[in-house]
C-alpha cells in the first residue's frame, strides 16, 4: 500500500498542473467559436491567442522538467476537440474556401477549373451560391494542379464548407501523426508535438478558415519522413546529440524512399509552390544520393500538370499577376518599397532570402545531420515569413508544422503575430475599406525579435544561477 501512494500523489499532482491548462486553452478556444463573426472580435481573437500561447509555454516548460505528463493519446483526443469547434461554422477571417469549393466543384462535374475565371463561367444554381463570395472572380484559379485534386475529394464530404473542412482536419490529425514519428526518429519526447497540435494558428487556419497550406506540410514532412533513417545506437531519448552522427554511421535511403519522397514533395509544392524552399533541405536528407528523389519529383509533376494541359496556362498567368502586385503586412517590403521602388524592393528582399537560404543550408552540409537540416528549414520558414511581401497568417503553418521538431521562442511568438495582420478586418467587415497600416507589419516582425532576445537573457540568467549554486 505505501509503494502505491506516491504514484497517487504524482497522478494528483499531474492533473492538478495539467488541468488547469487545459481549461485555459480548450475554454479559450471554444469561446472564440461560439462568436458569430470573427471579423468583429479580432482583438479578442489576437488576445485569447496570445493567452493560450502562453499557456502552451508554461505547458512545455513542466513537461520538460517532468512536473507533467501527457499521454500521446490525450494530446490528439485535445488536438481533433479544439478543431471540431470550428468545423460546422463558415469561414470567417478568409473566403479562399470558396474558391476551393468552386474549382473541386468544376473538377468533380469534369471540367478544367483553369479553363475559365469563375466570372465568365457556366455554373449551375448550387455553384452561383458559391460564386457570389469568391475572392477576385475575374481571374483564373492560381491553384496548383495538386491543390485541384485535394479540392475534388474535399467536396466529396459535402458540397458545403464544413464537409471541405472536415477533410482538412483528418489530414491535420494525420500531421500530428508524421511529427510523432518524426518526434521518435529525431530522439525527441513525443510532447513536442503539442506545439503544433493545440497551437491556435493552425487551428483557426485550417479548422475555421479552411486553407489547404496544411495538406502542402503534411506532404513535405512526409517526404521529410521517408528520408531520414533512425538510429538507434544513442537510445537517449530528447538529445540532440542522438542524430549527430557522420556519413558512414548512417544508411541512405532506398531507391523506393527516394521515389516516394520525391513524389511526396512533388505534391507539396503543386498544393502551394511554398515549399519549394525547401528543395536543398531534402536533397540534403538524400545524402549525396538524389536522382531518384529528383525522378520522383519530376514525374509527379510532370504527370500532375499534364492532367490540367494546356489551360494550365492561364492559372500561370493569375500566378504571374500576384508575384508582381501583391502585398499585405510585408514590413521590410513597405519599407524599402518606401525608400526605392515596388520592384526595386521585390528584387532586393528576393536576394537576401536567396544569400539567406545559401548561408543556412551550407551550415546544414557541414554539420550534415537530419536535425541541422530540419533546423535550418525551421530557420528558413522563419526568414522567408520576415521578407516575404506577402505575409498571410496561414503562411505561418509551414513555420508551425516545424516547431516541434526545431522550433525556439522567435518561432513560436511569430506563429501567433501573424494573426495581428486581421486588423485589417475590422473596417473591412464593417465599413467595406481595406485599409492596412505599417505598424501592424512592424508588430509582426517585433514580436519574434523580442521573444528571441528575451530567451537569450532568460537562458543566461538559468546558466548564472546554475554557476552560483
Amino acid at each position: 500500500m505505501s509503494s502505491m501512494l506516491p504514484a497517487s500523489h504524482n497522478r494528483w499532482k499531474n492533473l492538478a498542473l495539467l488541468c488547469p491548462i487545459l481549461f485555459i486553452i480548450i475554454g479559450s478556444l471554444f469561446w472564440l467559436a461560439l462568436q458569430p463573426d470573427l471579423r468583429l472580435v479580432v482583438p479578442e481573437v489576437i488576445g485569447v491567442c496570445a493567452l493560450c500561447v502562453v499557456a502552451l509555454g508554461v505547458l512545455l516548460f513542466f513537461c520538460e522538467r517532468g512536473l507533467i505528463r501527457c499521454p500521446t493519446l490525450l494530446i490528439l483526443i485535445v488536438a481533433l476537440l479544439l478543431r471540431l469547434f470550428f468545423v460546422a461554422g463558415p469561414p470567417q477571417l478568409s473566403d479562399d474556401l470558396y474558391r476551393y469549393l468552386w474549382d473541386g466543384q468544376q473538377l468533380r462535374q469534369g471540367g478544367n477549373p483553369y479553363a475559365a475565371a469563375p466570372a465568365v463561367a457556366s455554373a449551375s444554381i448550387e455553384q452561383e451560391a458559391i460564386r457570389g463570395k469568391i475572392n477576385h472572380p475575374e481571374l483564373v484559379t492560381i491553384y496548383p494542379p495538386a491543390a485541384q485534386l485535394l479540392f475534388g475529394v474535399g467536396t466529396l464530404f459535402g458540397n458545403g464548407a464544413s464537409g471541405f473542412k472536415l477533410f482538412l482536419v483528418l489530414l491535420d490529425l494525420l500531421m500530428c501523426m508524421v511529427l510523432l514519428r518524426l518526434l521518435a526518429v529525431l530522439h525527441r519526447p513525443p510532447w513536442w508535438v503539442i506545439l503544433y497540435a493545440w497551437n491556435p494558428l493552425p487551428i483557426l487556419e485550417i479548422a475555421s478558415s479552411g486553407h489547404i497550406d496544411g495538406a502542402a506540410a503534411l506532404l513535405l514532412l512526409a517526404a521529410v519522413l521517408l528520408l531520414i533513417r533512425k538510429n538507434d545506437n544513442n537510445p537517449e531519448q530528447g538529445q540532440r546529440v542522438a542524430v549527430n552522427l557522420g556519413r558512414s554511421q548512417r544508411s541512405a535511403p532506398t531507391a523506393i524512399s527516394q521515389w516516394l519522397a520525391g513524389g511526396l514533395f512533388g505534391a507539396a509544392v503543386l498544393v502551394k509552390l511554398l515549399p519549394l524552399v525547401f528543395l536543398p533541405a531534402l536533397l540534403l536528407l538524400c545524402r549525396g544520393v538524389w536522382r531518384f528523389f529528383l525522378g520522383g519529383v519530376s514525374l509527379c509533376t510532370l504527370l500532375l500538370c499534364l492532367l490540367f494541359w494546356p489551360e494550365l496556362t492561364n492559372g500561370l498567368a493569375t500566378l504571374d499577376l500576384y508575384l508582381r502586385n501583391w502585398e499585405f503586412a510585408g514590413f521590410a517590403f513597405h519599407l524599402l518599397r518606401d525608400l526605392t521602388s515596388g520592384g526595386t524592393a521585390r528584387l532586393l528582399l528576393a536576394g537576401t532570402f536567396v544569400l539567406t537560404a545559401a548561408g543556412l543550408y551550407l551550415r546544414a552540409w557541414r554539420q550534415n545531420t537530419p536535425f541541422a537540416v530540419i533546423e535550418v528549414s525551421y530557420s528558413l520558414a522563419l526568414v522567408f515569413l520576415l521578407l516575404t511581401t506577402t505575409l498571410h497568417p496561414w503562411y505561418a503553418l509551414y513555420l508551425a508544422a516545424l516547431l516541434p521538431l526545431a522550433g525556439g521562442p522567435a518561432g513560436i511568438v511569430l506563429c501567433w503575430s501573424v494573426l495581428l495582420g486581421y486588423q485589417v478586418l475590422i473596417p473591412y467587415a464593417i465599413l467595406g475599406q481595406w485599409q492596412e497600416q505599417t505598424w501592424v507589419g512592424g508588430a509582426i516582425v517585433s514580436a519574434p525579435f523580442c521573444a528571441l532576445l528575451g530567451g537569450l537573457l532568460a537562458a543566461r540568467w538559468l546558466r548564472s544561477s546554475a554557476h552560483a549554486r
